[in-house]
C-alpha cells in the first residue's frame, strides 16, 4: 500500500485506542444495535461530513449521499437507504442537506460538461430550468447559491412523495423531513424552511420555501 494509505490505518488504530481509553465500552454498545433518530441525505463533497457538522456520534445518524444530494423516483439506492432508515430503523428526522459552493450545482448552472455525472447532473438541470425565471433575476455571482437551495426545496419533495415515506404517513408513522444547507464558508447550517410532517403539509412548505428563496435572493437582499 502508499504511504498516504498507510497512514489511514494508523491514525484509525491510534483513533481506536483514544475512544477506548476515554469511553471504555464505547465500541461494544456500538455493536449491539444502531438506533438513531436522524437520517441524513446529502452531497458526497469530501467537506461536508454530517457527523462532524451535526456533532453526533457513530450510530447516530444514517447517511446517504450522492453528488448534489439528489433523490429521483428511479434511484433505488436512494430509496433502499431510505426505506430502511424509516421502516427498520425508525427515524424520527430526515434532513436533506445541500451545500453552498457545490461542484454539481455549479456544473448544471453552467452547463458544464464533467463526463458520466452529466446524467445525473441532469436531475439538477431540471431544478435550474424550473426555477429559469427566478434565476434570472439573481445576480449572476448569487445564482449557485440559490440553485443550491432551490435544489434541496425540490428534493425534499422528492423525498415527501416516494412511497416511502407516503406508506409511512398512512400507518401513522412520525417522520419529518427537512430542507438544509451548509456553508462551507463558515460551517454553519441553515434552515430553508422546507419542513414536511405529511402529505398534506408539503404544498404549504414548498409554497413557503420558494418564496423565501425568492425574497432573500431579490435584487438588494442582503
Amino acid at each position: 500500500m502508499s504511504d498516504a494509505v498507510d497512514i489511514l490505518f494508523a491514525q484509525n488504530r491510534a483513533w481506536s485506542a483514544r475512544m477506548q481509553q476515554d469511553r471504555p465500552g464505547f465500541f461494544s454498545a456500538l455493536v449491539k444495535q444502531q438506533a438513531p433518530q436522524f437520517m441524513w441525505i446529502g452531497c458526497s463533497d469530501s467537506r461536508v461530513p454530517a457527523n462532524q457538522i451535526t456533532g453526533l456520534e457513530p450510530g447516530e445518524v444514517f447517511v446517504h449521499r450522492n453528488v448534489a444530494n439528489v433523490v429521483v423516483h428511479s434511484d433505488l439506492n436512494a430509496l433502499s437507504a431510505i426505506q430502511f432508515a424509516v421502516e427498520h430503523l425508525k427515524v424520527r428526522h430526515i434532513m436533506v442537506v445541500g451545500h453552498y459552493a457545490c461542484g454539481g450545482v455549479a456544473a448544471a448552472l453552467a452547463n458544464v460538461r464533467v463526463g458520466l455525472a452529466d446524467n445525473w447532473i441532469r436531475h439538477v438541470q431540471d431544478v435550474r430550468d424550473r426555477h429559469r425565471d427566478m434565476l434570472g433575476r439573481i445576480c449572476e455571482q448569487r445564482q449557485p447559491d440559490a440553485l443550491s437551495e432551490l435544489n434541496v426545496v425540490e428534493q425534499v419533495a422528492n423525498v415527501a412523495t416516494s412511497t416511502v415515506l407516503r406508506d409511512a404517513w398512512l400507518r401513522g408513522q412520525e417522520v419529518t423531513i427537512h430542507g438544509w444547507a451548509f456553508g462551507v464558508q463558515d460551517g454553519l447550517l441553515q434552515d430553508l424552511g422546507m419542513d414536511v410532517c405529511g402529505g398534506a403539509s408539503l404544498q404549504v412548505s414548498y409554497d413557503l420555501a420558494i418564496t423565501r428563496i425568492r425574497r432573500k435572493y431579490a435584487a438588494g437582499a442582503d
